[in-house]
Formats: structure tokens, C-alpha cells, sequence
């Protein structure tokens, strides 16, 4: 959530290799199959890849390459102070244990919010790494372009995109247009905003409407491939359910927004967050991060043991990614 991202400050390089290989899977591959090998879910939302990328950590924005190959992913450090943005790579057609992305892992900054272009030649993320112009650095957009070795180097996507304010959750359409969410000046709240791509230059953004910027608060708008429906995260809805709901927003087909629709149970929840959606490249499963608790303790009395191993096993309340039949998305769709 928006209040998660503050008070980043630089940590040793030995507590994020600590942290990242806590709950590591493990020197032996994976199983073989596409999304780690897991049966695809249907109605009720699964926990996706329990071990792998929701292992008790705080894991969150899930995102697939089209090919299918590579996973990535963000695990969130202690009191969100640094990030590092994962990847499970697919070889010879086995899953390899995660490891950081070429381009992140660096404990000075945060790294976060990864998104692939549906064309897969881009992959576009959020960092509060300085940049070249040695101006104060905030959350930008950056991105990564694929090259025959892998990711390059990463990039500051710039104004008009990026501004003095912060930036977070950049999601694409096939034609290019990003859309994102934009601070407002002084930390009053965020608006998502969307920005259009004209012969290879993103355009000056513009707040979308009210039926997008709905709530009290509103935050990581995911826009469907066709830009036919978003999904983001808000507040304060008199509808809602929980503390920040998942909801949907379907584009009129004459042009303009329908009025929000809360995805409602099993999605969202009482007393649970989620504010990190996304899709799989094909549009079938929908990807969530949710604070919901899969794992209940033992029916006795605790032991310091016990909540060691409860706080190191997946669905034990922290954040984790889960996915489901898009379908419960589509069938919203008002008729």
C-alpha cells in the first residue's frame, strides 16, 4: 500500500542476501510445467507457488513474460526499507530457484512494481535509484529493454511520464500507453493517470475520471492489454469490504468508464489488504497480492518454535501472491 513505500533508508548487502535466502527453494530445480508446474486454479483464488514465490516473505506484483519462462516478482525487506525484484527462470524446460533480477538487488534503493510490455520487449518497473541528472531522487518509472543476452541497462522513462512527484505501478496496453499512479504534491494522495505513446513519445498524462480516481484513496491500476476494463486498488468506498479492496472498471464501448464494481469474496476480505494486481500474458488467471492467512497455528499452546515456523511458511498473513480464473473478472462485465 502507498504508506508501505516510505521511510527507505540503505541496509548492509549481507541482511538482503539474508533475506532472500531464508525461504529460498532450495539448490534443485523446480518442477517442470508452465507456472511452476502448479494446476491452474479455478473460482477460489489458490496460493501461486507456495515455497517458491509466497514463502512467508512479503511478496507481492507478480509478472510473466509471454513466453512464459520467467516469473518475476518483489520481495519487500523489514519495515519496507529495501526491495529486490526477483526472477524464476524456466531452462530446458525446468524451473530454476528464484534469484534477483539482472538489474535490481542493490540494498541502497528500492526496487518494485515490475511489468512486462505484452510484446515482452520491455520490462517496466519502479526505483528510487538516483538517476544521471543527479537531481533528488523519488520514485520514478524505469525500464529495461531485451537484448539477445537479456535485460540491459536500466533506464529513466522520464518526463512527462516521471515528474518532481512519485510515480508507481506502471501497467501497458498493446498500443503502448502506460497508465500509473501519480502522487499528489505535498503527500496528499494519489491519482492514476495515463499517458499515450505517438510515434514512439509519451505524451503529457491526464488524470483519468472519476470513475477510475474513485474512493478516498486509489492506487496500482492495472489497464487490460485491449484497455478494456482496469483493475486497482482503493479506499474508502462506502461498498467496501476490506481495509483496500481490488476493484474493476469497464470501458464503455462509445468511449468513457463504468462505475467501479468490488470484486467482492473470496478477492477481497475482511481485516485483509491487497493492492498488487496483474494478469497472465493470455488473460486466463488473475494475480493478486493479498495479506489473507492460509495457514491457521497449532491448536495448543505456542511455543517460540511454533511462531518461528509459522512466520517462515507461506500464508502465515504477510503478503503473498495468489491467482484465480479470470473469469470472476469478465463476468462482471456489466451486459
Amino acid at each position: 500500500m502507498p504508506k508501505c513505500r516510505r521511510a527507505y533508508r540503505a541496509l548492509p548487502t549481507l541482511l538482503v542476501g539474508l533475506l532472500i535466502g531464508s525461504n529460498s527453494a532450495g539448490a534443485q530445480p523446480l518442477p517442470a510445467g508452465d507456472y511452476l508446474g502448479q494446476k491452474p486454479p479455478g473460482r477460489t483464488p489458490e496460493l501461486f507457488g507456495p515455497g517458491v514465490v509466497s514463502t512467508g516473505l512479503p511478496e507481492r506484483d507478480l509478472a510473466v513474460t509471454p513466453d512464459g519462462n520467467e516469473i518475476y516478482f518483489t520481495v519487500m525487506g523489514p519495515a519496507y526499507a529495501f526491495s529486490t525484484i526477483m526472477v524464476v527462470r524456466r531452462t530446458e524446460g525446468r524451473w530454476l530457484p528464484p534469484e534477483p533480477a539482472s538489474f535490481s538487488g542493490d540494498p541502497a534503493h528500492v526496487d518494485l512494481e515490475p511489468t512486462i510490455a505484452p510484446d515482452g520487449s520491455r520490462l517496466f518497473f519502479v526505483s528510487k535509484r538516483p538517476t544521471t541528472s543527479g537531481s533528488e531522487p523519488n520514485e520514478d518509472i524505469w525500464f529495461v529493454e531485451r537484448t539477445e543476452s537479456g535485460w540491459g541497462a536500466p533506464r529513466n522513462l522520464g518526463a512527462p511520464v516521471n515528474s518532481p512527484n512519485p510515480e508507481f505501478f506502471p501497467s501497458l496496453t498493446r498500443d503502448g500507453t502506460i497508465y500509473f499512479t501519480r502522487g499528489v504534491e505535498g503527500g496528499q494522495g494519489e491519482h492514476i493517470f495515463r499517458s499515450r505513446l505517438v510515434d514512439g513519445v509519451y505524451q503529457e498524462p491526464e488524470k483519468l475520471p472519476d470513475e477510475i480516481n474513485c474512493g478516498r484513496m486509489r492506487f496500482n491500476a492495472l489497464v487490460a492489454p485491449d484497455e478494456s476494463f482496469v483493475i486497482l486498488g482503493v479506499v474508502g468506498r462506502e461498498d467496501a469490504i476490506s481495509p483496500a479492496d481490488y476493484y474493476v472498471v469497464f470501458a464503455k464501448p462509445g468511449g468513457g468508464w463504468h462505475e467501479p464494481r468490488n470484486l467482492g469474496e473470496p478477492i477481497n476480505l475482511p481485516r485483509v489488504r491487497g493492492y498488487s494486481p496483474s494478469l497472465s500474458p493470455d488473460g486466463k488467471y488473475f494475480f493478486f497480492m493479498s495479506e489473507r492467512r492460509s495457514a491457521e497455528p497449532p491448536a495448543r499452546r505456542l511455543t517460540y518454535a511454533d511462531y518461528q515456523q509459522i512466520n517462515q511458511g507461506h500464508g502465515n498473513g504477510q503478503s503473498d501472491i495468489w491467482w484465480v480464473d479470470a473469469s470472476v473478472i469478465t463476468d462482471l462485465r456489466p451486459q
